[in-house]
């Protein structure tokens, strides 16, 4: 099943509201924001990162960028880095390529959740293509993916 369907699901389950939003086709976390007309910090990006334990998902406005000092220190791992495409396909197969949705609990993946994000009432993420996304509640969002809220984001 691809992950739109799957999501959907998912949050249908657990008796989330959510809204699923169709957008022109974009790329990026800031590109979808600017489709919407939202502000990036108001879109959730995913980052895909291998560390010595293995794969994490770092979860953060769109406007932001991962400060890797910052999150080798919470780790506790200096061999931190990007996944590599072909990694991000295998961990996602039900995904077009840089669309994952910021659950990493149905990949068996830790979630960190950058701090910034939590100022927010909704937020949107990608479903799984470059033309879905889902906006629900960040409540919402924390309470399914259950992640690790730390400082490790840097304001573009």
């Amino acid at each position: 099943m691809p992950m739109t369907h799957h999501l959907r699901a998912f949050l249908k389950e657990n008796h989330v509201e959510y809204k699923p939003v169709v957008h022109p086709s974009s790329f990026t976390a800031q590109q979808l924001a600017h489709s919407k007309h939202i502000t990036g910090e108001k879109v959730a990006k995913v980052v895909l990162l291998k560390s010595g334990i293995g794969y994490v998902m770092a979860v953060l406005p769109a406007c932001y960028k991962v400060d890797f000092s910052s999150l080798k220190a919470i780790l506790g791992d200096q061999e931190l880095r990007l996944a590599t495409e072909a990694e991000i396909r295998k961990l996602f197969p039900d995904c077009e390529l840089g669309t994952m949705p910021p659950f990493g609990n149905l990949y068996d993946l830790k979630v960190y959740v950058d701090e910034s994000l939590t100022w927010q009432k909704e937020i949107t993420f990608s479903a799984g293509t470059h033309m879905d996304a889902i906006e629900i509640s960040y409540a919402d969002f924390e309470k399914l993916a259950k992640p690790e809220v730390r400082k490790f984001g840097a304001h573009y």
